[in-house]
């Protein structure tokens, strides 16, 4: 097998997933790519993830200004991997809308280790944002689902592909402001008779973090089937 696997890296060199340039070793970003992404890995609001965790609270927790002082949220934990900007967005879109499924071991490795302190707390079941499945058929997969099928391969944490359903169209969100994400959202979304998920830690996952109206509007669906807790995980964030 390694005698092969350099022909074909002889033939089809490795390249890097932003770039294009071609690397030495298959990595999936070079080098000087990895250096310009925006990790959130300082300074994290220990609820939220949000990176302006300039408060610590009694139990030595670093919280950011809009999660100190109130009660805890629908969520457990929500971290993402790194910050949704110009040049680090090109691997979700190609992910999301190119096929480029190839990424998806890479992008969940990231998610992986910026999910640390949520697999520490403990997950039982990932659940990844679903697609109608319409759109399902146009676009002949669920970039969510194939990251939580990663991440169960890293975690060993089942996924359960149809505890969650989305059960009409929506535009999509990035057509919709602030307020129009949340009423476009408004239950579009509902539990399966066969979901069992109830107890359970629930991880969700999604792609990315912009307003948190996808995430928000599936995490009071699944809050219906009283589980123990629910965090969330995405490749990136919006900041």
């Amino acid at each position: 097998m390694s005698i092969l696997s350099r022909l074909i890296d002889l033939i089809l060199p490795p390249r890097c997933a932003v770039c294009g340039k071609v690397m030495n070793e298959d990595k999936g970003i070079c080098d000087e790519c990895i250096s310009q992404i925006d990790f959130i890995n300082h300074d994290i609001c220990y609820r939220c993830g949000n990176p302006h965790g300039n408060i610590v609270d009694k139990k030595g927790h670093k919280l950011c200004p809009g999660c100190a002082g109130k009660r805890r949220g629908l969520f457990r934990l929500s971290r993402s991997a790194y910050s949704y900007d110009d040049f680090s967005k090109k691997l979700v879109l190609d992910l999301k809308f190119n096929d480029k499924t190839d990424l998806a071991p890479l992008l969940a490795k990231m998610m992986y280790v910026a999910g640390q302190d949520i697999f520490a707390a403990g997950v039982d079941v990932i659940v990844p944002v679903p697609l109608h499945y319409t759109r399902f058929l146009k676009r002949k997969y669920n970039q969510s689902a194939l990251l939580a099928k990663e991440l169960s391969k890293l975690t060993k944490i089942p996924v359960s592909y149809n505890s969650l359903i989305k059960k009409r169209i929506t535009k999509p969100q990035v057509e919709c402001s602030g307020i129009e994400r949340i009423k476009n959202l408004k239950n579009a979304f509902e539990l399966t008779p066969s979901q069992k998920l109830s107890g359970k830690r629930v991880l969700l996952i999604d792609d990315v973090l912009t307003t948190g109206s996808t995430l928000a509007e599936c995490g009071r669906t699944i809050k219906k089937s009283k589980p123990r807790s629910i965090d969330t995980l995405t490749i990136a964030r919006a900041l």
